[in-house]
């Protein structure tokens, strides 16, 4: 095979499974889909058999039409077996939203990081009525448009416990250098960061399958975001590391079953297309700050399109993650306005 060949991708299913479908992507390997009401309107879950029930990864959102669809697919491609085991790649409400549901009500074991764990349990007994005044500050040093800030403000913000059930005490860890038994194989643990701390993904030793999560997707970039948790963060830094190094133990024949979009093969590309998209948009925004500017004001060369109102939120966050690195890395300055908004400008 000469090198034109490997460093492509191909997509194996042209069409996901609808609502209460699975299609078996591996022998024992189902893959499901369930809906999300925002922009990127689904997330991938996998069933792996165990001869006598089964263990999930991942579990989409605590909803009661997610719970639903859960007992349709139980009733149907699972075929009546209990959910044993449930295996979160990572704390993000979309993936966590029902472990705690399938712990209470189904007896299944949790199994996922600890900071995935951590954050999860933290964030589902912090309900908020009203912005913290630190999340307030977060939004002005971000240069958050105005109008935006002042909705913002007058609303009850979104609690993670809004879609993500009560997680009862107790877990299982998984830890980078584990190896664990899912489905008749053996998958080595390999721990990536950026999008979430400590996200999870699950590498077969005994076949070509790799269960990647949201840190390696087929058509879009996860979302490298920084938020008033930790206002200072540099994601960016441990999204890139990750990259590299799980890029190590990237094959052609590896299939790749992503959290969003569609499995696929051809992950050596996949991964060289994650790091230089970043890469590329470092440069842009350095050339972008050759006057001050607040990250607000940084989305045409992060992003090349218009950001509209909806993906405001994601975007906001996804900027000042690439402000942060600059300012990390010494290649850009940082200014207070007079508004409360950080101006970043590159270094002479």
């Amino acid at each position: 095979m000469d090198g034109a060949t490997r460093l492509t991708m191909r997509y194996p299913w042209d069409t996901p499974p609808g609502r209460a479908e699975a299609i078996e992507v591996a022998e024992g390997v189902l893959w499901m889909r369930l809906p999300l009401p925002m922009k990127l309107d689904h997330v991938n879950v996998y069933a792996l058999d165990e001869g006598d029930s089964w263990t999930i990864i991942d579990t989409g959102f605590g909803s009661e039409t997610t719970r639903e669809i859960w007992g349709e697919l139980m009733a149907g491609p699972l075929k009546g077996k209990p959910v044993s085991r449930v295996i979160v790649t990572h704390h993000h409400p979309d993936h966590i939203g029902l472990a705690g549901w399938f712990q209470s009500v189904h007896g299944a074991e949790l199994v996922t990081t600890r900071t995935a764990w951590l954050f999860a349990r933290m964030l589902t007994l912090d309900v908020q009525e009203t912005l913290p005044a630190e999340t307030l500050a977060y939004y002005r040093g971000a240069g958050m448009d105005p109008e935006i800030l002042a909705e913002r403000a007058a609303e009850r913000p979104f609690n993670f416990a809004d879609m993500v059930a009560p997680l009862p005490l107790g877990y299982s860890r998984i830890k980078q250098g584990d190896s664990i038994h899912i489905g008749g194989r053996e998958w080595d643990v390999h721990i990536g960061n950026g999008h979430a701390p400590e996200h999870a993904t699950f590498w077969s030793r005994d076949d070509n399958l790799v269960l990647s999560g949201d840190q390696i997707l087929s058509t879009i970039s996860p979302n490298i975001g920084v938020h008033a948790t930790e206002p200072l963060a540099d994601p960016l830094e441990d999204w890139l590391e990750a990259c590299e190094r799980l890029s190590k133990l990237a094959r052609h024949d590896q299939l790749a079953l992503g959290g969003h979009k569609l499995p696929f093969v051809g992950l050596p590309l996949r991964m060289r297309q994650l790091i230089d998209n970043h890469h590329g948009a470092l440069r842009r925004m350095l050339d972008h700050l050759d006057t001050p500017k607040a990250a607000s004001e940084c989305f045409a060369p992060l992003f090349k399109r218009r950001i509209g109102k909806g993906e405001y939120g994601l975007a906001l966050v996804e900027a000042v993650a690439h402000v942060n690195h600059l300012y990390h890395t010494g290649e850009v300055t940082r200014t207070l306005r007079e508004d409360g908004a950080w101006l970043y400008q590159r270094k002479g």
